[in-house]
């Protein structure tokens, strides 16, 4: 009798043959914005190795360069392709370092609201009663206040308690922790939402009689079939994360003025766009907004993808 054996086929196989990767090379919008994204995450890596110029070396910047136009506009310098800031940094060295800040705090931003919210969303919706109620209410407390708002007052509750100078110091953890606790109620209210159907199901209950607890019911069984519109809200959340650190980089209430993130690179052209040199702040804002963008069209991509009633391949 003969018996054959069948391939298991490998995680790197199954990977290749889902259906995210066959939506995701059917999808050219898709495939374009996350060429574009890997290509500002890739250029923010290695920006010591791109950069002409370190923006953070201060004996590498002249005052006498400060606001040179762009290199192809007549008064330009070949040194400064973007042309240089105020203080004479080179716009185009301070774009790719300042992404690398914004991506940076955007992620830890997201993975601590990821924290907080699948947290307190899991307690809410499998424990239900006081604790539901309690974590809720709480929630919507947070959700009255716009997100700015909660960051602003945060922000400048940390920077009183700590001094200006210190606040410098730890400005990118300080800006995790501000835009990560203004953000976290998304991500409750929709994992609770799917706790919540998810608990009924047989699966749990089977795990309730074999004894397990419910630690493990919660984190082991439930979060894994509820990580779909996780991942759709994380990926629309890092550009939110993004803007929010820009907005209040721009208020003066982000990063300073020696740790350039495109926020603030936008601030500090701002004070001179009517003075002619636009490029301060033009280069910096179009980076920003390009980078927003290609996040948001792969978070609505991920939506379609994940709601067969709303994906038209």
């Amino acid at each position: 009798m003969n018996t054959t054996t069948v391939a298991t086929p490998s995680r790197w196989e199954r990977f290749k043959n889902s259906d995210i990767v066959y939506y995701f090379l059917k999808d050219k919008v898709a495939m374009f914005s996350f060429a574009i994204f890997l290509t500002f995450v890739t250029a923010s890596v290695f920006a010591p190795l791109i950069s002409p110029t370190d923006p953070y070396d201060l004996s590498a910047i002249d005052i006498m360069d400060s606001e040179l136009p762009p290199s192809w506009m007549e008064e330009g310098d070949s040194r400064f392709l973007l042309g240089t800031d105020d203080q004479g940094r080179d716009i185009f060295s301070t774009i790719l370092y300042g992404s690398r800040l914004s991506l940076t705090i955007g992620l830890l931003a997201v993975g601590l609201q990821l924290l907080l919210g699948v947290t307190i969303g899991l307690s809410a919706g499998y424990f239900g009663g006081r604790i539901d109620s309690f974590l809720m209410r709480f929630a919507d407390v947070q959700l009255s206040f716009s997100t700015m708002m909660v960051a602003i007052i945060v922000s400048a509750i940390f920077r009183t308690a700590l001094g200006a100078e210190l606040f410098s110091q730890y400005a990118v953890i300080m800006l995790v922790v501000i835009i990560g606790v203004a953000e976290w109620p998304q991500y409750a209210r929709t994992v609770r939402a799917s706790v919540l159907a998810e608990k009924k199901k047989e699966y749990v209950e089977a795990a309730r009689v074999m004894g397990f607890r419910s630690l493990r019911i919660m984190f082991r069984h439930i979060l894994p079939n509820c990580l779909s519109p996780i991942l759709v809200i994380s990926t629309v959340q890092v550009a939110n994360a993004i803007m929010s650190e820009a907005a209040l980089s721009f208020l003066g209430l982000g990063l300073p003025v020696d740790q350039p993130s495109l926020g603030s690179l936008i601030s500090i052209g701002f004070n001179y766009i009517f003075s002619g040199s636009w490029w301060i702040t033009a280069f910096p804002g179009i980076v920003l907004i390009s980078l927003v963008l290609v996040i948001n069209l792969l978070g609505d991509w991920l939506r379609d993808v994940f709601n067969p009633k709303l994906y038209k391949g």
